[in-house]
């Protein structure tokens, strides 16, 4: 495959057997993913043959005590961080059968971020950050869709302020509706709302589960937060770099006594 190859689907990503959803019901997938840091006695392993699907369609959130593989997880799905060994998928796209040109192109053509610390631009203005990956695509931006998101998040009196001019949650709307631009396969969250106040923090998660509910879109996050947990539809819960239980509908209370337990293993 050359660097110019478009990306294209494998043939032999892995394809569960024990009646989970099928390949095109699935936005992200990881099979016996391990993830090593460092070598010889300091070898340390993040992840350890973790298998999961996040299905099309729906707001996951993964959580685990620190140290527990959460983030190391998320960073591989989304292509920040290449597996040891194992297979990661976007849809039917494998991961790991790309070249870095391929891998910079699926990221910015087919999955969405929010990070906690927003990584806007400062010199942009909030709906230049918001277009900028289009822009460096070359893709041409859908107005409909643009104004459908930047009215949803409330910000289009904010559009030519650039990011100095707004509050932490402006700056996280402005991110959301960056992630939501292009349309993505998948949004991926990094403690997004690690940096805001319960208020904004109510508002980000409430734009991101109406992303699911009202756009159609997969959102994944990680979090500590067992409140910002309870917005999505399944947590997943790693220790020691395996997953070790999920829950389906959460509340905070749920979330935050399975969390105990998990800490006090």
């Amino acid at each position: 495959m050359t660097a110019d190859a478009p990306v294209t689907a494998p043939a032999d990503v892995p394809v569960p057997t024990d009646g989970t959803a099928a390949t095109t019901d699935v936005a992200a997938r990881a099979v016996d993913l391990v993830k090593l840091y460092g070598s010889g006695d300091t070898q340390v392993t993040a992840l350890d043959a973790v298998s999961v699907d996040f299905a099309r369609g729906e707001f996951t959130a993964i959580m685990g005590p620190s140290g527990s593989g959460k983030s190391t997880l998320m960073h591989c799905l989304a292509g920040l961080d290449a597996a040891t060994s194992g297979v990661v998928a976007i849809g039917d796209t494998d991961l790991t059968s790309l070249s870095d040109k391929q891998m910079t192109q699926l990221r910015r053509d087919r999955i969405g971020f929010v990070f906690q610390a927003f990584n806007l631009v400062p010199t942009l203005t909030a709906l230049e950050n918001i277009t900028l990956p289009l822009d460096i695509a070359g893709r041409s931006i859908d107005q409909q869709w643009l104004d459908t998101v930047v009215d949803r998040l409330g910000i289009r009196d904010r559009l030519s302020h650039r990011p100095s001019e707004l509050s932490g949650g402006q700056q996280q709307r402005v991110a959301c509706a960056r992630a939501l631009a292009g349309r993505p396969d998948i949004i991926f969250g990094d403690e997004p709302t690690g940096n805001l106040d319960s208020h904004s923090s109510n508002e980000v998660l409430s734009i991101l589960r109406a992303a699911v509910d009202e756009f159609g879109q997969t959102v994944v996050i990680v979090t500590h937060e067992p409140h910002a947990a309870s917005f999505a539809d399944r947590v997943v819960f790693l220790s020691d770099g395996r997953i070790v239980d999920e829950m389906r509908n959460p509340t905070a209370d749920s979330v935050l006594d399975r969390m105990k337990k998990l800490e006090n293993r």
